[in-house]
This record gives C-alpha cells, structure tokens and sequence, in this order.
C-alpha cells in the first residue's frame, strides 16, 4: 500500500496587497501625494482620479516605486504610487499600536445567595475590591435556588449594598436586573486621572 503525501497549506501573509503588474482591472483610481513628480515623468499634467493601470506601473517604475492596489473591491479599484515595503510596514506599525491601545477587560464573578451572611458579604467584598483596583470588571449575582426565587427583594438589597461600599472604586454600569435564575449587577472601575 502506498503512503499518502499530506499537502501542508502555506500560511498565507496577513497583508495581501496586488502590486504592478499583478493588479488585474484595466483601470485604476489613482491617489496619494507625489504627482508632480509623475507629471514631470508623464510630460503631462497628472492629478488624481481614473487611469490607465499599464500607464501607472510605468509611471511607477520610473519613479523606482511600486503601483499599490489599495482598496481592489472599489470600481475602479483604488491605487496608490510608493513605496510597498514601507507602506507594509507602515500599516503594521499602525496595526500594533491599535492592539495596545485597545485593554482587554476582565471579568471577575462574585456569586451571593439570597441568605448570605454578613461574614461572607464582607469577604466576598474585599476580593471584589482587590479585582476593581486591579483594572477588572466584577460581575456580582445572586443565584436564587428552587424557592428562593420569592427572595428577590433580598437579593436586589444585598446587590445594592455590595455597590455602595463598592462606590469608591466601581460604579454600576446599571441597576440590578434578573436573568433567568439570577440578579445580576456589573460594576466597571472608575479610572483615576493622573496628576
């Protein structure tokens, strides 16, 4: 029996731009900042707008840049004269400062039961306190379990109480709410501002 070869697939490259001659429309939407100098190699006024795709790979190449399809689902699809080395790492650049200024946000749960004694309260409590000044989300419920649903009134109280000794470090996003079995309280923390 012969062995099967298996095909592994090539990863394909996260930015995948056609340049020059790979670029498939006969027309392109020319934009970007550098036409005088493809008006100098033209020998004719160029400004932005439709072209032919053959002119502006000329006009690219002797420009010793590359014609960029930037946008291929346009009609006609948009292209920009430069650089394609650096307008990759350009858009990577811009793509990683995106990733760090977008936080991923935490959530911690804290569940009570409707008849949570004041001992258990206060524990849960300080570790909801050590989650909100850690910059996490704490989202606080109160499972109501077979006939302890008829407790919701207690279970609203005990939610509100956690969020007013919370007030200093978190703030509600909303009242307490039920969902299904449970009443449930997301309290965000509250970013301080630096001096």
């Amino acid at each position: 029996m012969a062995k099967r070869r298996s095909f592994q697939k090539k990863p394909q490259p996260k930015f995948n731009y056609r340049i020059n001659e790979k670029i498939l429309s006969h027309q392109i939407r020319l934009v970007g900042e550098n036409f005088d100098e493809i008006s100098e190699i033209a020998g004719k006024k160029i400004e932005s707008g439709v072209h032919n795709t053959r002119e502006a790979v000329k006009w690219a190449n002797e420009l010793g840049l590359d014609l960029v399809e930037i946008s291929p689902k346009a009609v006609p699809p948009v292209a920009k004269i430069q650089d394609y080395n650096k307008f990759l790492y350009l858009k990577k650049k811009k793509e990683k400062e995106i990733k760090t200024k977008t936080a991923k946000t935490v959530i911690k749960e804290i569940r009570f039961g409707p008849n949570t004694d004041e001992h258990d309260f206060n524990f849960k409590l300080k570790h909801a306190q050590k989650f909100l000044t850690e910059g996490s989300k704490v989202k606080a419920y109160v499972h109501f379990r077979g006939r302890t649903i008829v407790f919701k009134d207690r279970g609203q109280l005990l939610l509100l109480k956690f969020i007013n000794e919370l007030a200093e470090l978190g703030a509600a996003e909303e009242l307490p709410k039920m969902e299904g079995r449970r009443m449930i309280v997301m309290i965000a923390p509250i970013k301080k501002q630096k001096k």
